[in-house]
């Protein structure tokens, strides 16, 4: 796993008032490599983290005994540093927040500055980056004021650093850049080290490892020098991964074994645990699965007993990846769960997953749930396979969108069976058992090894002697009869299909509320395959295999979305080529289940592609099927019938244009003509309705009208861009814009569907993993709307009018009084697109959104605006969620 160096700032006494027995003496932060101002007994050398804990606490209550708040909030901040690296978050926060109360109240602005910081970077280190990103900014403020350049650089580098973390490498290469030159004029060498390491950690995210490794060794002649002995371990434990990954294994090793001396030296726990894991991945790499097997248990026990979950989750996933290595795929599906279950409860406890935080080097979270799923489907264990599918669903839009709240089902994670419960429970009495011994032994080594009694000295070398059985006994844990017997006798539940009925039977109670012949399909892509999931309402999941490469498909997938975009292209070709893959494998299970509605859950690239526009080589999919979209079963409401006489807030931005910058990117928008008659005739559809035009529509005047409506029609621009909520936003008439964030502090209780009648409200200019193309549609739901309607590309202006005019009418038709019709917003939009694709519509005027680098295209070329049959037109807008 990857390691970040973020710089703490220390708070200096500035008097000390007790020169006769005790002196302040400047000592290297552990976690950071910065100074840390610390009260002890002169005579003594202490670099043990739990014995500077001790005499800060020594010193605090003497502060308190004689009402010194300067050097009580001095004190607090250091404890606050020690727990941070013992990794303990809590308390560190806990302590941190008493120092900065103290500070503000005696109206210290340094020390202010520098806990914020320090607030800052704990936030970070648990992934909570938004709150992170705010105490780095009050920080930086306060050090810029008071003209504290050394401190101004150190929040520098935290905040690069967090960019880094969030993918956003440009906005991180100037930061580092800024604090290079901050560096340069202050001479403050550990920072100097933090931020080189952290550079060299961009470069190896990048894979560029000659880069990587030239700062890495920058770094560590830097902490080397300055005797920064945590830094010089976290250093060289990176530069091992790198030799790792170039494959050279011996040299990693070599590196990783310095690391971990250093670590366990100065007691940096959660450093310990870290390397522990990384030599396991070395010698997994080497093929060694026994000796990668011992250090990643060691480093389990290491993790589990400081409570470092992130971590966690990150060992107990190379454990199982191991274990499959070693063809034992039952033991590693018991681990893998356990791997979920860990991500699924820091999920529940609102605890964001570090998304780049302390990376693994070979697994990611989605990759724990993947080779988890995948290793079900081999077993055929469809159901349990299903249920994890969609934990990883909902554990990516979280990941996009930080905070995504799953039922109760989703919350309790994937379920054990009987079987693995018992081996799970066997290995954890082994592991509490280690636990335990690392506590006393912890403790025992508190004690300098001069002052202990034979006693203990001969206690520490049993402990450390029962530690190494306890591995062996892991070892044989693993291949054991008893083991190998509960594995083999989970066969017959699982043939029997007794797991996970409830599961079952609650999503064939959804399918069979929404009736006219629904199924529900999930795919999931694997490195060397496509698996195809359906399930029916009245019988067990069916599963399907495709054997196509995850490269082959993704290149499928953009050939199918260039045509898409390109009226003049024959998008048929590459949409036959998708039809057999995704449908054609099912094809005679739809006959037999008598489909009328696919519900569609799609995996990662196939987000970013209308499954409406397949092609069986005769007719469209949509001529076939009603087809909407959910992000996850789990997050899918289908009880709530729609409401019997539509009320419409209809909004448009019709005239004007609009320039304004987000982030590197630049946008220009002009108003829509088309959108003045889409609202126009919308609003003669459904009478009671509010329009709302251009100056009209604003943030103001329409946020707090929308739960008046049970229909939002928005026809306006919008861009949901890749990897960063916070930058995709909803633009308003009067140019006012409101970002993802906002959108889900909306309370649209009383909403029945919002449609986005806008472009590039799936994506903003490049293919990711698709999050964002689903997020919008969870956060309308979030905030209490059943379904969103929005377009996966820029659609031209009169074609988009000419398919709300059509989707509106159909819909009008099963809401007026005293008609029989049962038209669903799913069916509406399919007679909508089926119109377009069978009657001769004109298509003009503007593209609705983006163009080429952030412009707006200004017009239609003639050659490509006589007909609206093509998918360009008509299929780029897809249904989200409830589609009754």
């Amino acid at each position: 796993m990857l390691l970040p160096s973020l710089s703490t700032i220390p708070i200096f006494y500035p008097n000390n008032p007790y020169p006769n027995n005790s002196l302040l003496r400047p000592l290297r932060s552990n976690r950071s490599g910065s100074l840390l101002s610390i009260e002890i007994p002169c005579q003594e050398q202490v670099e043990n983290l739990q014995q500077k804990l001790q005499a800060c606490q020594q010193f605090l209550a003497i502060h308190r005994q004689i009402g010194d708040r300067i050097g009580e909030g001095v004190t607090l901040s250091n404890i606050a540093l020690i727990y941070r690296e013992l990794g303990n978050y809590d308390l560190a926060l806990n302590f941190y927040q008493q120092a900065l109360a103290i500070q503000t109240a005696i109206g210290s602005r340094a020390s202010t500055a520098a806990t914020l910081n320090n607030i800052g970077l704990t936030y970070h280190e648990v992934g909570e980056y938004s709150q992170a990103l705010n105490f780095y900014q009050q920080a930086l403020a306060i050090h810029k004021e008071i003209g504290n350049r050394v401190s101004e650089g150190r929040t520098l580098n935290n905040l690069a650093e967090l960019y880094s973390q969030l993918g956003q490498y440009s906005q991180a290469r100037e930061f580092y850049q800024q604090a290079l030159a901050v560096i340069k004029v202050t001479k403050d060498s550990p920072n100097l080290g933090n931020t080189l390491h952290n550079i060299g950690l961009l470069h190896q995210k990048l894979n560029q490892y000659s880069q990587a490794l030239e700062y890495y060794q920058q770094a560590l002649a830097i902490r080397k020098n300055i005797n920064d002995r945590t830094g010089e371990g976290i250093t060289l434990s990176n530069i091992a991964l790198v030799y790792d990954n170039l494959g050279q294994h011996s040299q990693a090793l070599d590196s990783l074994k310095q690391a971990l001396a250093i670590l366990t030296e100065v007691g940096n726990r959660v450093g310990v645990g870290n390397a522990l894991d990384s030599i396991g991945m070395v010698y997994k790499s080497l093929g060694d699965y026994a000796s990668a097997l011992e250090y990643y248990q060691q480093a389990l026990v290491i993790l589990k007993e400081i409570g470092n979950r992130g971590l966690e989750r990150v060992t107990l996933s190379n454990i199982a990846s191991a274990l499959e290595s070693q063809n034992q795929p039952e033991l590693a599906i018991v681990f893998y769960k356990q791997s979920v279950n860990v991500t699924e409860a820091i999920r529940k406890n609102l605890r964001s997953l570090p998304r780049e935080q302390q990376e693994s080097y070979t697994k990611t979270v989605a990759d724990t749930y993947r080779s988890l799923a995948d290793l079900l489907l081999k077993q055929n264990r469809i159901l349990e396979a299903q249920q994890v599918i969609d934990l990883l669903k909902v554990q990516e839009l979280n990941d996009y969108l930080g905070n995504v709240r799953g039922n109760e089902q989703t919350s309790q994670g994937v379920e054990l069976l009987p079987q693995e419960q018992k081996v799970n429970a066997d290995y954890a009495a082994i592991q509490n058992r280690a636990i335990q011994l690392g506590k006393e032994l912890a403790e025992l080594r508190k004690i300098p090894e001069a002052n202990r009694t034979p006693a203990q000295a001969t206690r520490i070398a049993e402990i450390v002697k029962a530690q190494e059985a306890i591995a062996a006994e892991f070892n044989a844990f693993i291949r054991s009869p008893e083991v190998q017997a509960l594995i083999a006798a989970q066969s017959p539940i699982v043939r029997d299909g007794s797991i996970s009925l409830r599961r079952l039977k609650n999503i064939q109670d959804n399918l069979q509320r929404l009736g006219q012949g629904a199924v529900l399909l999930y795919p999931l892509i694997l490195e060397d395959r496509l698996e195809l999931i359906l399930t029916t309402a009245d019988s067990p999941p069916i599963r399907r295999t495709v054997s196509v490469e995850r490269s082959e498909l993704n290149r499928a997938i953009v050939e199918f979305r260039s045509a898409l975009q390109n009226p003049e292209s024959d998008a048929k070709i590459s949409a036959q080529k998708l039809y057999k893959w995704l449908i054609k494998p099912l094809e005679n299970d739809l006959i037999q289940a008598e489909v009328q509605t696919l519900i569609y859950a799609p995996d990662e690239q196939l987000r970013y592609i209308p499954l409406a526009a397949l092609h069986d080589g005769k007719q469209w999919l949509v001529e076939h099927f009603r087809i909407n979209y959910i992000t996850a079963d789990s997050l899918t409401d289908f009880n709530t019938q729609p409401p019997d006489k539509p009320q419409v807030l209809a909004a448009g931005f019709t005239k004007g244009s609009y320039t304004f910058r987000i982030g590197d990117r630049e946008f220009f928008f002009a108003g829509l003509p088309f959108a003045a008659r889409e609202v126009d005739n919308l609003v003669t559809i459904f009478p009671n309705s509010l329009k709302l035009l251009d100056g009209e529509f604003t943030r103001n005047a329409t946020v707090p009208r929308l739960n008046d409506y049970n229909i939002v029609h928005l026809a306006t621009h919008a861009a949901f861009v890749v990897g960063q909520p916070d930058d995709s936003f909803i633009l308003f008439g009067n140019g006012d814009r409101v970002t993802l964030p906002d959108v889900e502090n909306w309370r649209l209780t009383n909403v029945d569907l919002v449609v986005l009648s806008a472009c590039e409200t799936g994506i903003g200019g490049k293919l990711g993993n698709g999050e964002e193309i689903l997020g919008f549609g969870y956060l309308i739901q979030e905030a209490g709307a059943k379904a969103a309607i929005a377009s996966l590309w820029s659609v031209s202006d009169g074609g988009t009018q000419a398919l709300m005019d059509a989707f509106y009418t159909a819909l009008s038709l099963s809401r007026s009084v005293g008609t029989k019709t049962n038209i669903t917003k799913a069916e509406a939009l399919r007679q909508a697109q089926i119109e377009l694709i069978r009657r001769n519509y004109s298509a003009v005027g503007q593209q609705r959104g983006i163009g080429i680098q952030g412009r707006t295209r200004n017009s239609l070329p003639p050659q490509i605006s006589d007909r609206l049959n093509h998918p360009y037109y008509w299929s780029s807008f897809i249904l989200i969620g409830n589609g009754l």
